[in-house]
């Protein structure tokens, strides 16, 4: 596979490939068959990430080849979305054009919505200043004139110049719900929006007609957080990255949600707080007692959850784990299936024609 040349013919194969995959991966746990969710063929990822080549008049981005690490020329990214597709050509040749922007430029980043709106960072091996900030604007408005609804964004060493915005808002349909989420530039967005709409959906229908509170750990922008406020009486998550935080706060108000609370603190620390092993002054305002938690929803980093945290998980009646690696939650598992047994599993194809998987279980206290 190339960066312009997706196997679509081959999509349904590597599908199968990890359903067997996992499947197998489970089986020690005796798991049911997974409940599969299959992705668009293209024009699936939301955001992408170039770096720019110069090459004496001409200018262009480029990828890596995994394998080889050869550079690859990308004129056109079907992995990417529409809009992103439709703005490189016209972006890369309006740099191209103007020595300012041009001048040590060595990365692009994309970041798309299904809503039609964009932010595209431009990083520099320079020092950016008020000839890049003029010249940037007249970028902006000639793009904006063309029909994109951009924000645009140049970065160098310890410096960030933004135009307008860092953020963008997408809208996404939620089992019958327009949802808000506000989606903060160089912050972590699920990358899959149609996959995303499924993933959320998938934990919407298990936990429906759940009784008590819900706990999150890692919650970001409060992607799943607010989705699945209806369906628990009360919700409290946490979130260690501080634009995530402010992100999800601002969520919070423009889908007019009055259960959810949302702690800038790290999963790890939490842990040490619901064990008593410390005490922390950003959780003295918040009444952990006044909780009925007996479902916890955790989407950990790729290195799954650490010894302690799968400890204090298990002390909850159901637990609902989202994967990016199934190998650390395998790992998990070892643990968590000593004391719940697994009762549901999804695969989802956030990232088609690579080896990784994205797949949901829920744990049911035995």
């Amino acid at each position: 596979m190339t960066p312009e040349n997706l196997p679509i013919e081959q999509y349904d194969d590597q599908l199968a490939e990890k359903t067997a995959r996992l499947t197998a991966m489970m089986t020690p746990f005796q798991a049911p068959a997974p409940e599969v969710f299959r992705s668009p063929v293209s024009h699936y990822r939301m955001r992408a990430e170039f770096r720019v080549w110069h090459d004496e008049g001409d200018l262009y981005h480029i990828m890596f080849d995994q394998q080889t690490k050869a550079r690859v020329r990308v004129d056109q990214f079907p992995a990417a979305s529409e809009l992103i597709n439709r703005l490189m050509p016209v972006l890369i040749a309006a740099i191209k054009e103007e020595p300012v922007l041009r001048r040590k430029i060595f990365q692009i980043d994309y970041l798309s919505t299904r809503s039609g709106k964009l932010i595209t960072s431009l990083l520099y091996h320079r020092k950016l200043d008020d000839e890049w900030t003029a010249a940037a604007t007249l970028l902006r408005d000639k793009l904006r004139q063309d029909g994109f609804d951009i924000q645009l964004i140049g970065r160098a060493a310890k410096t960030k110049i933004m135009l307008d915005e860092d953020y963008v808002d997408e809208v996404l349909p939620v089992a019958g719900r327009d949802m808000i989420y506000r989606q903060v530039e160089n912050s972590f967005t699920q990358p899959n929006a149609e996959m995303n709409i499924k993933m959320l959906e998938w934990a919407l229908g298990i936990t429906e007609g759940s009784t008590g509170d819900l706990l999150e750990l890692y919650c970001g922008n409060g992607n799943f957080s607010l989705a699945l406020a209806r369906n628990f009486n009360r919700v409290l998550a946490t979130e260690i990255a501080k634009p995530s935080v402010a992100a999800a706060q601002y969520n919070i108000e423009a889908n007019q949600i009055d259960n959810v609370q949302i702690i800038r603190m790290a999963a790890e620390d939490f842990t040490q707080a619901m064990n008593g092993v410390r005490e922390f002054h950003r959780l003295k305002d918040v009444d952990l007692s006044g909780y009925d938690c007996n479902t916890i929803f955790v989407d950990p980093p790729r290195s799954g959850l650490d010894e302690d945290t799968v400890k204090m998980v298990q002390g909850y009646d159901r637990i609902l784990y989202i994967s990016c690696n199934p190998d650390t939650l395998c790992a998990n598992l070892e643990t968590l299936s000593q004391t719940h047994r697994l009762t549901k599993l999804a695969l989802f194809d956030q990232f088609p024609y690579t080896h990784h998987m994205e797949c949901g279980v829920l744990l049911e206290k035995i």
